[in-house]
């Protein structure tokens, strides 16, 4: 697939996604307006929208349509939207900018930030359980409820962001860093490949296994490529404070391996990821694209 090719995709994709999030938003009880307005400041700052692709791509790789996973992919960019809200408060990392913008907390204040995150995290699994969509039976809302709460909860994200915060200013090996990682960011876009292909009703769980070796691989790389980032980009191109780990003390993949072999070990991963894909058609194609675009964006 050509870049242009997959730069389209990825348009259409956020278009998608950002058409039914105001949805969803504009029908948030309008009690405490200010609060509203903050959830959709958060939902709404410009993110790349990685994890709705990645959810529309594995439903297209098991022949199935985006728009079946359409509320798929809100659920996932409200608790991804909700996380990094918290991320940037004071008492996590206390960034002042993201993704070019001021923070949720600098733009409103700590508590509107705070409740704009808590009521982010409830309206994604609303939306997993009223959704209407032929695609989402009840089982498979129960199916949908439970993997995105184990990739959200003390075994997945939140769990990976304590072992982060307790590794300032520590120096980790390369097997406490993937840990940490595989939790903090990939246990989310593990979630992310496999509701969407949930949603086409007749996958197998060798298809599952496939796309899940392929997103634990895609979530590291990820993780890989923000640290090397985060050292080589810049504030204006990032979106975000260059160098912000460095100033936390963190350790990142740069810091243990060095700044070429972390390079080498994004290129690694992601010929792991296309490895994984070896037993889809052309219909996996989109997915394999966007292992490779993850580890050559530049923000």
């Amino acid at each position: 697939m050509s870049s242009e090719a997959l730069q389209e995709y990825i348009k259409s994709s956020q278009e998608r996604v950002n058409n039914r999030l105001d949805y969803w938003l504009q029908r948030q009880e309008k009690l405490a307006p200010r609060l509203v307005e903050a959830m959709h400041y958060a939902t709404f700052n410009g993110g790349k929208r990685v994890r709705p692709v990645l959810a529309f791509a594995a439903a297209e790789a098991l022949g199935g349509s985006p728009e079946d996973a359409v509320d798929v992919a809100c659920a996932l960019e409200m608790v991804h939207s909700y996380s990094l809200v918290h991320d940037d408060l004071p008492a996590m990392d206390d960034d002042k900018l993201r993704r070019g913008q001021p923070t949720c907390h600098i733009a409103f204040d700590e508590a509107t930030a705070i409740l704009a995150g808590d009521s982010l995290q409830c309206l994604a699994f609303e939306v997993l359980a009223q959704s209407p969509l032929p695609s989402m039976n009840n089982d498979i809302k129960v199916h949908m409820v439970q993997t995105l709460t184990q990739a959200s909860g003390t075994a997945g994200m939140a769990g990976g962001q304590a072992l982060d915060l307790d590794g300032e200013g520590k120096k980790l090996d390369l097997p406490d860093l993937e840990r940490i990682h595989r939790h903090k960011t990939g246990q989310l876009i593990r979630a992310s490949v496999t509701m969407g292909a949930m949603v086409v009703a007749d996958h197998t769980s060798e298809q599952l296994k496939a796309l899940d070796e392929y997103a634990d691989a895609i979530g590291l790389a990820f993780q890989v490529w923000d640290d090397v980032l985060d050292l080589i980009g810049d504030t204006e191109t990032l979106g975000k404070q260059q160098g912000a780990d460095l100033a936390l003390n963190k350790s990142t993949y740069p810091s243990v391996l060095g700044l070429e072999a972390a390079k080498e070990h994004a290129m690694k991963l992601n010929q792991r990821a296309q490895q994984a894909l070896d037993r889809f058609d052309h219909k996996a194609d989109i997915l394999r694209a966007l292992s490779s675009y993850i580890i050559s964006r530049t923000h």
